[in-house]
């Protein structure tokens, strides 16, 4: 599947932002799919999962603050960012597995195709 993601920006403290990824070639109904980050020199970092069934997962450092949702009428995987705080500056990608459940959501291994990214900056 392929995927291309949308929404990054720059946005002051406490502000909001939703990413949108949008997928071609395949349903994602069918995927387990996350959202993840990186800053430079530093590992990609899991942010959200959702599996196929609908059950999400989220990195201790976004709970509360952001959702991970589908639509699958549009293919489209969305990550919905409140109260954004400066560790939050990253570039953002989401990430596509076939599977119907995944062991371990938030680790990057799991996931088999990648979008190429969006920025979000937050000062």
């Amino acid at each position: 599947v392929q995927l291309v993601e949308s929404g990054g920006g720059s946005v002051q403290v406490g502000g909001s932002l939703r990413l949108s990824c949008v997928a071609s070639g395949d349903t994602i109904s069918r995927y387990c799919m996350g959202w993840f980050r990186q800053i430079p020199d530093k590992e990609r970092e899991g942010v959200a999962g959702i599996d196929s069934d609908g059950s999400t997962s989220y990195a201790d450092s976004v709970k509360g603050r952001f959702t991970i949702s589908r639509d699958s009428a549009n293919n489209t995987l969305y990550l919905q960012m409140n109260n954004l705080k400066p560790e939050d500056t990253a570039m953002y990608y989401c990430a596509a597995n076939l599977a119907i459940k995944t062991l371990e959501p938030l680790e990057r291994n799991e996931y088999n195709d990648w979008g190429q990214g969006t920025q979000v900056t937050v000062s």
